[in-house]
C-alpha cells in the first residue's frame, strides 16, 4: 500500500530553485537533479577535501559502507552483495568478463542501450556472439525472448534493461529470469532506468547480476553507481580486473607491501580502484531521500503523471504513444511520436520544458519532484 507524499514540501525542501525557475524539468532519464541534501553534503566534503587533514580515513570508509548498505536497501539485497561502481557500464562489463560463459549465444532485445550491447559483442574471441530479439510493434518482444531461451541449447546468457531508455517498456524480470534459471542461463540486468523509482526485490528474483548508475533516477552525482552480484556467485566469480582495493590487505595502509593476494569474501572483491568518496557521500544523501519518501510512493506518483500523458495521447489523432499504456509495463520514461514532432519539440524547448528526443519520439521523464499541474501545463502547451 502506498502513502501519498507531500510533493510541495519535497520541492520546497530539496528543490527550492523550482519555485522561481521558469523551467519544467522532465529529463530524469538523462540526468537527475541533485536534491539540496546532496548539494549540502557536496559542499561539506569539498571543504574537507580542500584541507585533506580535516578528512579522516574512517569517514571515507563509512561513506562507502553506507553507500553499499543504502543501495542494497533500494533493491532488496544485502550490502555484501553490492560493489560500488562509477556507472552501469562497469557493472555490465563485470558480467561480460567475470561470468563463466561457455561458447554460445547471448540474447538481448533489439533497441537496447549500447551498454547492453558493446561489452558482449566484444566477446567474440571467446566463441560468444550477441543476438538481437526483434521488436514487435516498436517495443521489446518478451514472448519471443522467453521462447528462444526455452528452445535453444546454445543460449548461455541474457542481458536486458529492466526499463528501456527510449520507450519506457518494463521487462518482467521474474518471467525472464525463471526461463533463464530453468535452462541454466545467466541473467544480467541493466537497472539504471528503473532503480530508485520502481520497487524491486532482487532476493525474490532470479537475477544474477544487476547494474545501475546513480546519476539518473537516483538523483546522485556522475561517477556513482553499483553492481549487485547474487550471493552464490560472489566468491565463485574470478575478478577480471584486479587492483589493490579489492584485496583484504587494502584496509590496513601500514602493510600494503606485504602483497597478500587475498580477495575480499564479499562483493568488494570487484571494487578495483580508489572510490570517489566525496561523490558517494553525496549519493548517500540522495538515496536516503528516496528511502525516506518511499520508492513505492514515488512510483505511484509517477504513474499518475504518466496516465495524464497516456490519456492525452489517446485523444490525439496526430500522436502515437510509444511507451506502453499498461501501468505494469510503463515506467517514468514517457515517449510519444507525432506527425508534428519537430514543432512540438521546438515548442517545449521555447517554453523551457527540459526533454529529449530519442529514437524518433519525444521523451518526457518526470520524477517525484514534478507535479500533476506541471504535466497539465506541458500537455496544454503541446495542444497549442
Amino acid at each position: 500500500m502506498t502513502t501519498p507524499f507531500d510533493v510541495a514540501a519535497l520541492r520546497a525542501r530539496e528543490y527550492p530553485w523550482m519555485a522561481n525557475d521558469p523551467a519544467i524539468y522532465l529529463n530524469a532519464a538523462s540526468v537527475g537533479p541533485l536534491p539540496q541534501a546532496a548539494v549540502n553534503v557536496t559542499a561539506e566534503w569539498t571543504d574537507m577535501r580542500a584541507r585533506p587533514h580535516h578528512l579522516p580515513f574512517h569517514l571515507m570508509q563509512e561513506a562507502a559502507a553506507t553507500a553499499r548498505r543504502q543501495f542494497a536497501a533500494l533493491v532488496g539485497a544485502d550490502a555484501d552483495e553490492i560493489a560500488l561502481m562509477p556507472n552501469t557500464t562497469y557493472g555490465l562489463n563485470l558480467a561480460a568478463r567475470a561470468l563463466p560463459l561457455r561458447p554460445g549465444v547471448i540474447l538481448t532485445f533489439d533497441g537496447e542501450f549500447p551498454s547492453c550491447v558493446y561489452p558482449f559483442q566484444a566477446l567474440g574471441a571467446r566463441g560468444l556472439s550477441l543476438e538481437f530479439i526483434p521488436k514487435r510493434d516498436g517495443i521489446p518482444d518478451e514472448d519471443a525472448l522467453v521462447t528462444a531461451i526455452g528452445n535453444r541449447a546454445d543460449v548461455v546468457a541474457v542481458v536486458v534493461s529492466w526499463v528501456q531508455f527510449a520507450n519506457g517498456f518494463v521487462a518482467d524480470l521474474e518471467r525472464i529470469g525463471n526461463a533463464c534459471r530453468a535452462r541454466g542461463v545467466f541473467f544480467i540486468v541493466d537497472g539504471i532506468q528503473g532503480c530508485g523509482v520502481r520497487p524491486i526485490d532482487l532476493h525474490a528474483l532470479p537475477v544474477d547480476i544487476f547494474a545501475s548508475g546513480a546519476q539518473k533516477w537516483q538523483l546522485s552525482p556522475w561517477g556513482t553507481g553499483f553492481v549487485y552480484v547474487r550471493r552464490e556467485l560472489v566468491t565463485a566469480l574470478e575478478p577480471h580486473d584486479v587492483g589493490w582495493a579489492c584485496m583484504k590487505a587494502s584496509v590496513d595502509y601500514t602493510r600494503l607491501t606485504d602483497y597478500e593476494f587475498d580477495f575480499f569474501d564479499d562483493a568488494r572483491r570487484f571494487e578495483v580502484v580508489t572510490l570517489a568518496y566525496q561523490d558517494f557521500a553525496a549519493a548517500n544523501a540522495s538515496t536516503a531521500l528516496l528511502l525516506e519518501v518511499g520508492v513505492a510512493n514515488i512510483a505511484a506518483h509517477i504513474e499518475q503523471m504518466g496516465t495524464r500523458v497516456v490519456d492525452w495521447a489517446a485523444s490525439r489523432a496526430d500522436v502515437r504513444m510509444v511507451t506502453p499504456a499498461d501501468p505494469a509495463r510503463r515506467s517514468g520514461v514517457l515517449s510519444f511520436a507525432s506527425t508534428r514532432l519537430e514543432a512540438m519539440a521546438a515548442a517545449l524547448k521555447a517554453a523551457q520544458v527540459n526533454h529529449v528526443v530519442r529514437e524518433g519520439a519525444i521523451r518526457l521523464s518526470p520524477h517525484g519532484y514534478n507535479t500533476l499541474e506541471e504535466i497539465d501545463r506541458v500537455l496544454a502547451l503541446l495542444e497549442g
